[in-house]
């Protein structure tokens, strides 16, 4: 649960800290947009992602599906500053051949990505999350990732992508599977 009360407390404290006045016009409710932003933004730290697959479809499909460049914003654990990128999730149905809404695949991107985060442990929660709630023979997951912790502070290097990967299944005991995902999201 947000406390949004205690968020606009520490927006105003921090306000306060840098030099700034919180009563000054423009500033006067930025503590209260901080708390909505941070609602919104740290919406996933109450939700299990796998609740987001409880419906799937009878298809007795057996070949790889791929959702790639599904866009994310998250906010790196370590500074409170954002990261975003794209995500890439390939699955192999298992031997039912049940399939989900490649909406629903979004969906767990969306919940790990808005939590306090480092990315990877996303990458691992996003394919933890759907290897556990469909059972596949596979899961692949690749997510390219800038983080602005890197980018507006410290080493200063705009455009520096960070990739990371987490692999269950088909995926990790057949090469040949993981390389056509990989040239498949155009990673390989």
């Amino acid at each position: 649960m947000i406390d949004k009360e205690k968020i606009k407390l520490a927006a105003t404290s921090i306000i306060e800290a840098i030099g700034e006045d919180p009563s000054r016009e423009s500033l006067r409710d930025t503590p209260q947009r901080i708390a909505e932003m941070y609602a919104e933004l740290f919406s996933g730290t109450d939700i299990d992602p796998k609740t987001e697959l409880t419906v799937g479809f009878e298809e007795e499909h057996h070949e790889m599906i791929i959702l790639r460049d599904i866009p994310f914003y998250s906010m790196c654990e370590h500074h409170l500053l954002p990261f975003y990128g794209v995500v890439h999730v390939g699955y192999i149905p298992s031997e039912d051949g049940k399939v989900v809404g490649v909406s629903k695949l979004a969906r767990v991107v969306e919940v790990c990505a808005r939590r306090p985060q480092l990315q990877e442990r996303m990458t691992r929660q996003i394919a933890d999350a759907i290897f556990e709630a469909l059972h596949p023979d596979g899961i692949a997951v690749v997510v390219r990732a800038e983080h602005l912790c890197m980018t507006m502070r410290g080493i200063e290097k705009p455009g520096a992508n960070v990739i990371t990967s987490a692999i269950r299944g088909t995926f990790r005991s057949r090469i040949a599977t993981r390389a056509e995902f990989l040239s498949l999201i155009g990673e390989a």
